[in-house]
Order: C-alpha cells, then sequence, then structure tokens
C-alpha cells in the first residue's frame, strides 16, 4: 500500500523532501531558545546586567524570526507536496477505472469510487501533510528537548522516562480500537453515495411513484448508520485527550516539586527551571501531536488500504500480444463459446454457442429476458471474454487484437442508452470526433433523427441536460443510433435500440441501414419481430443457448417459440389469452 501510494508523489518530491528540512531547523531553534532564556534569566536579569540582557535578548529575536520562518516555510512546501500528492491520486484511480473491463466495474459500486475519489483521497492528502510535518516535527522535538532536559538536569529527565511508557501504551490502546471502526465507516460512507445517486438519477421515477418518503427513510437509516459508527469513533478518540492532560499536568508537578527543592539547595538556577519548564511543555506537546497523527493515520490507513484497491485493480482484458490493428471485414464467429459472469464453467450464461456469420449480412436476436442476448454480443467487442471457446471477427480470435482497434471497429448502442451533458453536436462527436456537420447532419438522416433536432430552437446546438433527461426515450435512442454510425464500423449492435420508437421510425431505420450501410455486420436485439423479420438469419436464444437459427420463413415454419412469437405480436395478444 505505502509503495503505490508513495508514487503518486512523483513531481512533488522536491516539496515533499523540503518540508522536513524545514521542520528540522524550525525544531532546532525552538529547542535552542529555552536554552538561551536561561541564561537570559540567569546572566542579564537577577545579575542586573543591562548588555546582557540586550544581547541575549537580541539573540532570542533572531531565533524567533528564524524558527517562524522556517514554520512558515514548511507548512507552504507541506500544502503544495500534500496537494499534489492527492492530485496525483485522483488522476491515477481515474485513469485506471477508465482502463477497467466490465467484470472489473462489476467489483465496485459507482458510489465506492466516489467515495474514493473524494473522503478517502481527502484523508490521505491530510495524513500525507501531517505525515511529512508534523510526524517528523515529534520526534525530533521529543529527542532535542529530551536531550537538553538531560543535559540541564539528568535526575529530573528521569520523569519523563517514567510517563512516556503509559502514554504509548494509553495511544496503542485507542488505535487498536479504533481502526476496524473506521473500516466500518468509510464501508458506510459507500453505501450512502450509492443512496443518493440512486436517488438523484432516479429523481424522476420517485416522484412519479411518490416514494419520497421511502427514500427519506432509506437515506436515514444509512446516515444513522453511519452517525453512530463515526459517534463510536470519536468517543474513543476523545480519550487522547485527557490522557494526554493527565500526562502533561503529572510531569509539571513533579518537575515544579523536584526542580523547586533544588533551586532552593542551590543546585539548580532559576533560569534553568524555568527552561524545564518549556522543554517540559515541548516534550508532551510533541507527544501529543504525534497521538494526534497516530489517530490521523488510522483513518488514512483504512483510506489507503481502499484506494490501493482501485490502483492495484488490472483491468481482466488486455490486448493481445500480437496487437493487431486492423480488423479486415465484419464477419464474425462464435466456435463452441461458452461464457459464465463470475468465471465458474459449471453456472454458464452462455453455453456451446456456434455462429457464423458473414460481412455485411444481418443478424437479428430474439428471446426472452434472461436468455443472455446482451451478454452474446458484448463478447463481439471484447467487454467480456469468452468463458469457454472462441471469439472470431475477422477471421481472427478477439484475443489477438489491440482492444482500441477492435472497438473502433465494432459500434455498439448498448441498452441503456447514455447521453451526456453537452450539446447534440458534442455528443454526436462521440463517434467520431472530427466528424464534419455534413456527417453529423448525414447519420442524423439515417437515425431518423434529423428532424425532430431541427424543430429544437438551437437545432443540433442544443444542450442536453445529464443524462438526456430533456429529450424522450425514443429520440435519445436514435441519437445513439446516429453516435454509433459516425464511427462508420465494420459491425454495429443494436441491443433493444428501437424499443421506444415507433414501428414506422424503427422500419426506416432498417431501411437506411440496409441502403447505406450494406457492408457493415449488423446485430439487432429486439422484441418484436417485426424489426428483425427482414434479417439474412435470426437467432432464437433460450436460457443461454441457440434454440434457434434461419429466416424469418424457416423458423415460422419450423420453431414453435418463434412461432408463438410472431402470432401473439401480429394477433394482438389473442393466442396468449
Amino acid at each position: 500500500m505505502i509503495k503505490r501510494i508513495a508514487a503518486s508523489i512523483r513531481e512533488n518530491w522536491r516539496a515533499t523532501i523540503l518540508t522536513p528540512v524545514f521542520v528540522a531547523f524550525e525544531v532546532l531553534f525552538e529547542v535552542l531558545i529555552p536554552l538561551v532564556m536561561a541564561d537570559l534569566i540567569d546572566k542579564g536579569i537577577d545579575a542586573g546586567d543591562r548588555a546582557q540582557i540586550l544581547k541575549y535578548g537580541g539573540i532570542l529575536l533572531v531565533m524567533a524570526v528564524i524558527a517562524l520562518t522556517m514554520g512558515v516555510l514548511s507548512g507552504m512546501s507541506a500544502a503544495k507536496a500534500s496537494a499534489g500528492v492527492a492530485r496525483n491520486l485522483r488522476h491515477d484511480i481515474y485513469y485506471n477505472v477508465q482502463n477497467f473491463s466490465f467484470s472489473n466495474i462489476d467489483k465496485f459500486s459507482t458510489g465506492g469510487i466516489v467515495t474514493r475519489l473524494t473522503t478517502d483521497i481527502t484523508n490521505l492528502q491530510m495524513a500525507f501533510q501531517m505525515l511529512i510535518r508534523v510526524a517528523v516535527r515529534s520526534p525530533l522535538m521529543l529527542i532535542f528537548a529530551f536531550t537538553m532536559t538531560i543535559h540541564i538536569s539528568p535526575r529530573l529527565s528521569t520523569i519523563y522516562l517514567c510517563v512516556i511508557p503509559i502514554l504509548g501504551l494509553g495511544v496503542y490502546l485507542i488505535i487498536s480500537r479504533v481502526h476496524p471502526l473506521f473500516t466500518e465507516v468509510f464501508h458506510t460512507y459507500d453505501h450512502l453515495n450509492t443512496v443518493v445517486q440512486e436517488n438523484l438519477t432516479g429523481i424522476r421515477v420517485v416522484k412519479s411513484f411518490v416514494r419520497e418518503d421511502y427514500e427519506k427513510e432509506k437515506f436515514g437509516k444509512v446516515s444513522q448508520k453511519l452517525f453512530r459508527n463515526f459517534l463510536k469513533a470519536e468517543r474513543i478518540i476523545t480519550l487522547n485527550m485527557p490522557l494526554m492532560q493527565f500526562c502533561v499536568y503529572s510531569c509539571l508537578l513533579m518537575v515544579s516539586w523536584f526542580g523547586a527543592r533544588l533551586v532552593v539547595g542551590g543546585s539548580m538556577t532559576t533560569g534553568e527551571l524555568t527552561s524545564l519548564f518549556n522543554y517540559t511543555f515541548q516534550i508532551l506537546m510533541s507527544l501529543m501531536m504525534f497521538s494526534m497523527v497516530l489517530v490521523m493515520l488510522i483513518m488514512a490507513r483504512s483510506s489507503g488500504e481502499r484506494i490501493t484497491e482501485i490502483l492495484a485493480e488490472e483491468s481482466a482484458l488486455k490486448s493481445g500480444p500480437q496487437h493487431l490493428s486492423e480488423v479486415k471485414d465484419g464477419s464474425v464467429d462464435f466456435e463452441h463459446v461458452s461464457f459464465s459472469y463470475v468465471g465458474d464453467s459449471s453456472h454458464p450464461s452462455l453455453q456451446d454457442v456456434d455462429l457464423h456469420i458473414k460481412s455485411g449480412e444481418t443478424v437479428g436476436i430474439l428471446g426472452g429476458t434472461g436468455a443472455a442476448k446482451t451478454t452474446l454480443v458484448q463478447l463481439i467487442p471484447r467487454l467480456y471474454d469468452a468463458t469457454v471457446g472462441t471469439v472470431k471477427v475477422g477471421g481472427v480470435d478477439v484475443r489477438e487484437y489491440d482492444l482500441t482497434a477492435l472497438r473502433d471497429q465494432v459500434a455498439m448502442v448498448l441498452q441503456k442508452n447514455t447521453l451526456f451533458s453537452g450539446t447534440i453536436k458534442e455528443n454526436l462527436r462521440w463517434g467520431n470526433e472530427n466528424a464534419t456537420d455534413e456527417e453529423l447532419e448525414h447519420a442524423c438522416k439515417l437515425a431518423q433523427a434529423d428532424g425532430f433536432i431541427r424543430e429544437f430552437p438551437k437545432g443540433y446546438d442544443t444542450y442536453i441536460e445529464q443524462g438526456g433527461s430533456n429529450v424522450s426515450g425514443g429520440q435519445k435512442q436514435r441519437l445513439c443510433i446516429a453516435r454509433a454510425l459516425l464511427k462508420k464500423p465494420k459491425i454495429l449492435i443494436l441491443d433493444d435500440s428501437t424499443s421506444a420508437v415507433d414501428t414506422r421510425t424503427d422500419a426506416l431505420i432498417r431501411k437506411a441501414f440496409r441502403e447505406e450501410i450494406p457492408d457493415t455486420t449488423k446485430f439487432i436485439i429486439a422484441q418484436r419481430v417485426a424489426s428483425v423479420q427482414d434479417a439474412d438469419h435470426i437467432i432464437v436464444l433460450e436460457n443461454g443457448r441457440i434454440n434457434a437459427f434461419g429466416t424469418h420463413e424457416e423458423l415460422l415454419a419450423n420453431n414453435p417459440i418463434y412461432r408463438e412469437v410472431f402470432f401473439s405480436q401480429n394477433r394482438g395478444g389473442e393466442q396468449d389469452a
């Protein structure tokens, strides 16, 4: 974990190194100040020597200014280093997530990734700043101040040796009990973010079903759990302060008692006793700060483990060793393919699929809910890898291609259509960032989107709200189809992507496909037989297996499942009744 997080320092190494250096000088001068102050009292004030008072007063002023300057410089460099590390961590996490395959993404909830990018990184940023500043300052202050107390009075310095074990044991007990609680707190944060995200994303559904009270109750339960865990952790942490105060005041009382007797006995001066009081505060404050650092590191440890989870996660899909960048054509072959989402061949979602599709053919896919229609087509652009068997595109195993090159040639309109905040033009250019306005308009005409776009006051410059909330489901589907067409792919996959458009518009889209992109292989998943009946081949899937494969006429004559669906849709459901 430490090695991975340390790798995010990168260009901030100079500030990271300079901070402890500045801190060391700051501590050095702070420790020397009480020693000079003792000389000021003994040689100047008690002796009534004005010259010595001015001399040591001037030295104290210079040392205080230097200590203050070093403190400011250490604070600035620590802030710069910690902010830079946080920025790099966000960069590394976000970029790594972009490389995840679908199977990697399935392991982490969206709320969990958001928490890692926000709360967890903020915790690490604070901990890193304390680590290179306070965690350096505390041990140095402890060592230097303790050395000075030994120099002034070896007998009184043993007081600190008695207190330090008590303090260390107390801090250890606090840390050991708090760490599991903070681990649970951050898991609850994940759940809380997920609840909020689901509510905001589906706010229209929530309101249409009048489920606001239910959502409030769900949020309240998670929030209350977070409160309880945090409260329990904070209650334990607050024991740190009474423990520190007990140690500080105990030391002060003992130093005062024994020190006063030494002064009266003449074996210690008033200035030395005064400096001992200062060193007592420095030693015990350094211990207090160190304990605070340890508490912060407990929180950071939990956050660091969660961040490392993301950074250590490697994509389950890698480009092939050959890194083939050219896809010959749009032919697709499934050679006895089985697939399982859990990677266990004994629980397959697809079973022994054997298909051979020529380039330029149109293939319809029908099947009930859970028949694995989407799973089948997701293997073509390697969104997942087959568990058993081989998927070939252009006659080559998809695992041999460079991933980017393969996916550039396979355009897929997913079942859940997504548009991003920005203009219609900006959304369309996801398919081809260099597309001209004419190419955008042509793709939209093929997708039957040009008409409704021109009805908007700003046309193609109309702003799309997040998630496409200001366009209808059918409009969103047509925009996504147009976006896919702009890639000019060798294979086009429509995963139930015309379900929200009327049958006439659906027919016009399919007609445009036949006339405008005859060389593109087209896979159309649909619920309506009318959407696929003119396809070259139709696949009927049932429970992850191919139940039938043929043309509309062949299936109508020979396949009872297809025939039942066809007649139920064309007779208004009479046969089902």
